[in-house]
């Protein structure tokens, strides 16, 4: 148990809604071919990067076809290393009553040009885009990734799966107790983060994503589920950002967990506003004033229930219970929750100020 404690529970000191300054980085594929610039200031959804994927580059004479020393094959291209061209272009030329040239033999990319003095070419065989979670300004910019600063008002999670999604927030329950039920998803959410109440089931997150809908956020989904949706690859902390799977932010865990009042109530505020699903740190960012909601400095605590499929929040601190055997078999340190005993180490306190 103290095992599943710290899969699911490892994050949830983050717990908690909080205005502030915040950073998101976004990883690139390889092969950008544009990027936004350091101190370029960006909103959720505008295009940070964007590149193509490559095929097997063919090889093409340079040197000896142009009949020039490897050295001076740099001199007489008319194209840049990285250009995406067209079969046939005249990539390099030279003399003129009695011209040799090198063409490019297929729609791609000149890649790279060797020591030799030889030509790759490559053919694009996709193209990918990355869009930004946050707004702010670039403070990061390079082939590896790209950063973006902020201030917005952000949920932090526990578990995120999928691409980033933004759109507008809505609500899909009107309980922190509910379940989001499959019947309520259609067409006309579509491009929206919805709030899925306790649990989000493989069903309601497969109809979401053919209806449209940007985002789903829960404050736990089944694991057996989720394996039936994003495969066998799902992690404690997400599964990778495809972009043929949907999105889902698992705010307490998984199984299911009735989301906090403290937690719950602003949803309700902040309906409406601009928001954004950012995988990587499992963090829902949302757009609105910071006087928007008003946080109460009540500290919650978050607790693993004994069945392993919820987890629980209860107000305020919990006690010391000393030495204690669980269903586990397991003799560990307890803590007293509300009349319930559970191990220590399943057991965080989110943070009280706002």
């Amino acid at each position: 148990m103290e095992c599943c404690a710290r899969r699911l529970l490892g994050a949830a000191l983050g717990v908690g809604w909080r205005y502030g300054k915040w950073t998101a980085d976004h990883d690139l594929p390889v092969g950008a071919s544009e990027r936004a610039a350091i101190g370029e200031r960006v909103n959720a959804g505008d295009v940070l990067a964007a590149g193509s994927v490559l095929g097997t580059a063919i090889r093409v004479r340079g040197a000896k076809r142009l009949g020039l020393e490897p050295d001076d094959v740099l001199r007489v291209l008319r194209v840049t290393i990285g250009a995406e061209l067209t079969a046939g272009t005249v990539v390099a030329r030279t003399g003129r009553r009695f011209a040799r040239a090198v063409s490019a033999p297929i729609d791609g990319r000149l890649l790279h040009l060797g020591s030799d003095g030889d030509l790759y070419f490559a053919p694009i065989v996709g193209r990918w885009v990355v869009r930004g979670a946050l707004d702010g300004m670039v403070t990061r910019s390079d082939d590896a990734a790209v950063t973006v600063e902020g201030t917005a008002w952000c949920l932090e999670g526990i578990a995120a799966y999928g691409p980033d999604a933004i759109g507008e927030l809505s609500l899909g329950v009107d309980s922190p107790k509910e379940d989001l039920a499959p019947m309520r998803l259609d067409v006309r959410l579509g491009g929206r983060i919805m709030l899925g109440g306790a649990r989000v089931s493989a069903e309601a997150i497969t109809r979401a994503h053919a209806c449209g809908i940007s985002g789903l956020i829960a404050g736990a989904a089944n694991a057996s589920g989720l394996r039936v949706v994003y495969g066998e690859d799902v992690t404690a902390r997400g599964a990778p950002a495809r972009g043929d799977r949907p999105t889902v932010l698992c705010v307490l865990g998984s199984g299911t967990a009735t989301l906090p009042r403290e937690i719950f109530d602003p949803f309700g505020v902040l309906a409406g506003s601009r928001a954004a699903i950012h995988t990587a740190s499992a963090r829902l960012f949302v757009f609105a004033p910071p006087d928007a909601v008003e946080i109460p400095r009540v500290a919650e605590t978050v607790a693993l229930a004994a069945d392993y499929g919820s987890v629980r929040a209860f107000p305020g601190a919990c006690e010391p219970a000393g030495e204690a055997t669980f269903a586990s078999e397991v003799q560990a340190a307890a803590v007293r929750c509300g009349g319930e005993l559970f191990p220590r180490t399943n057991v965080r306190t989110t943070p009280a100020e706002a």
